[in-house]
């Protein structure tokens, strides 16, 4: 007989010693189940932890055959027990199995039998039993609230702006493109162009959110469906910005090394703060150490990921890459004043994965406009944006931070695949 209660008295984390002898009513499901003569001996886990409950033969009698992964209502009396695992333990007054899981399941969420990364997404609901990948959403929460308080300490204002967009916001060619009503409408791939007009009154702002970028990529680190982590600030430089992205990841590293312990010890992966500050090094810095170990480039060739891993051989932890060739960064980036030819444009990168790319943008609307030129994209195309910029910009500057791509380096993970729910590439959009 399948039971429609599911009150419950305790969380099982709130199970210990001291209340030995009180009768509680725990939910959750049957991570295992094994029979000893008499004994039924059964571990129930809910989201915060796992417990032994003991069953004798007339309480399993009178709930019949249970199935590992069923979910059940438990009331019974904590006990001491033998068990090595368990402070204490529940002797069940009685069982209801709320929902029976159905065999033969799609993975092994206890982990006992590995499953493909593509057969977990697939099934990834039930995926979520699994306690590393568990762990890894929750430490995914913990670094959204991390980031979030560090911003707001910081006098941010969180923004949310549209991800319909009737034009290329930084004129890219990788947008999913849609019939909006009978128009011509795109998926955002970043908040570029809003979040800069947020700085004329609310000066700084940030936002976290799903974009969109219809790249044809297929490796460890590029998703269609990404969070983005973005700010852009009223009065401030590309310097100015930067150290307030070095502070963001020191603080994100330091919340959740002290509030994810049992998260980190399920992973494997001991969380450390990172040495700091970060070192930088300019592009022409780059080019003099790629071209010492036998690369032939420019001043004005782009690096590529294959340049990139070489230069994380040499630094493989965070560092900035600065003052990039003006021609390589999108329109709305400022030059440097001495020289017109470099860009105030800086990407944080760890090894050779690039994280994030900022800097000072420009605030002059005739500059924009030739910038827009020389990038072959049409100023009418920006009228409605280039109208901001007459109601008086601020001086401004910003960045945008690939969270999963953040995700990968505090938890030691090489596939951002892993640490986003319901990921989105070339070639999954299902479930």
């Amino acid at each position: 007989m399948i039971s429609v209660k599911s009150d419950r008295t305790h969380y099982i984390e709130n199970i210990n010693r001291d209340m030995i002898g009180q009768k509680v009513i725990l939910g959750g499901w049957v991570e295992d189940l094994r029979k000893m003569g008499k004994m039924t001996f059964l571990t129930l886990r809910d989201a915060t932890g796992i417990t032994q409950i003991i069953l004798t033969s007339d309480v399993m009698k009178s709930v019949g055959d249970i199935t590992r992964q069923s979910v059940v209502r438990v009331i019974g009396k904590i006990q001491d027990t033998r068990a090595r695992d368990f402070e204490c333990e529940i002797k069940a007054d009685e069982i209801n199995i709320l929902a029976k899981a159905v065999y033969p399941l799609p993975i092994d969420p206890i982990g006992r039998l590995e499953s493909h990364i593509d057969n977990r997404l697939n099934s990834r609901a039930l995926d979520m039993r699994n306690q590393k990948t568990a762990s890894i959403f929750k430490i995914r929460h913990h670094v959204l609230t991390s980031l979030r308080k560090t911003f707001i300490e910081n006098k941010f204002t969180e923004i949310t702006t549209p991800k319909i967009i009737g034009s290329a916001s930084e004129g890219g060619a990788d947008l999913f493109s849609l019939d909006y009503f009978g128009k011509q409408a795109y998926l955002a791939q970043s908040p570029q162009l809003y979040k800069e007009q947020m700085t004329i009154g609310l000066e700084r702002v940030f936002e976290i959110a799903s974009f969109y970028r219809a790249e044809k990529s297929h490796t460890g680190r590029h998703l269609s469906e990404f969070t983005s982590v973005d700010l852009e600030a009223a009065f401030m430089d590309y310097t100015d910005v930067m150290n307030v992205l070095e502070n963001l990841v020191l603080n994100t590293f330091k919340y959740v090394s002290e509030n994810c312990t049992k998260e980190q010890k399920i992973i494997g992966n001991e969380i450390v703060v990172p040495n700091n500050p970060f070192k930088k090094i300019t592009y022409s810095q780059a080019l003099d150490e790629l071209n010492g170990k036998d690369t032939k480039l420019e001043f004005g060739n782009d690096l590529l990921d294959s340049h990139l891993r070489i230069l994380g051989e040499s630094h493989p932890e965070f560092y900035f890459i600065t003052d990039w060739p003006l021609k390589l960064k999108p329109f709305y980036i400022m030059e440097k004043e001495d020289d017109p030819n470099l860009s105030e444009s800086f990407d944080l990168q760890y090894g050779y994965l690039e994280l994030s790319s900022g800097g000072t943008r420009l605030h002059n609307t005739e500059k924009i406009k030739a910038r827009l030129s020389e990038q072959n994209l049409d100023p009418t195309k920006f009228s409605e944006h280039l109208q901001a910029f007459g109601w008086g910009m601020p001086p401004h500057a910003g960045w945008g931070l690939g969270l999963e791509r953040l995700l990968t380096v505090i938890l030691g993970i090489d596939n951002v695949r892993e640490v986003i729910l319901y990921p989105r590439d070339p070639e999954r959009l299902k479930p």
